[in-house]
């Protein structure tokens, strides 16, 4: 299992996309800073362009390679839910990430903790992942690699199988000043 994690390492450094084992269900990742491979994920996923995408980081530090600063108010709602399965979308008003946030100017974060170790040690060392669900438009996530390999057979470059993945997708809010907006209940129960 590690040799998968390694080469699902070299793939994403390279500019592949990998379907990888998230802290919810599998994901479609590629690096968040390769417009390339994720024009490629928009594609095989037959994604709505307008629709932007979940990047799965490892510190709150990440946050700031998108030249995204918390306030204070911000940073104690986020350390209240992260790491965990909730993203958060943030304020991205920068034409640079236009290609993840697809006009929206916000993107949707979510902090993997230490205790999924695959994962955060991936992130620690290729970066910030655009993660979106293995599935193609309006289609169920594929729960297994065979499904997933059903969905997308080798125009993804590497799978890494963790077993059947049945878990609800991350919660998804909205912070704004001081209030948390529900936008998709998910995994963690908010209401």
């Amino acid at each position: 299992m590690q040799n998968n994690w390694l080469k699902a390492e070299k793939v994403l450094k390279e500019g592949g996309i990998a379907v990888i084992p998230t802290d919810t269900l599998y994901g479609l990742v590629a690096s968040a800073f390769d417009k390339k491979a994720i024009e490629k994920i928009y594609r095989i996923k037959e994604r709505d362009k307008s629709k932007a995408l979940i990047v799965l980081i490892s510190s709150l530090k990440d946050l700031e390679k998108f030249g995204i600063k918390t306030n204070k108010e911000q940073a104690k709602i986020l350390e209240k839910f992260w790491p965990g399965a909730v993203s958060v979308l943030l304020s991205c008003k920068s034409n640079k990430f236009k290609y993840i946030h697809r006009d929206t100017e916000e993107i949707a974060f979510r902090m993997i903790g230490k205790k999924h170790k695959n994962l955060f040690n991936l992130l620690k060392k290729v970066g910030p992942l655009v993660a979106p669900s293995v599935n193609k438009e309006s289609e169920r996530p594929a729960e297994t690699i065979k499904e997933a390999k059903e969905y997308f057979g080798d125009k993804v470059d590497c799978y890494i199988n963790s077993g059947k993945k049945v878990r609800e997708p991350s919660t998804l809010i909205r912070v704004k000043e001081g209030k948390i907006d529900v936008l998709r209940q998910g995994r963690v129960f908010l209401i």
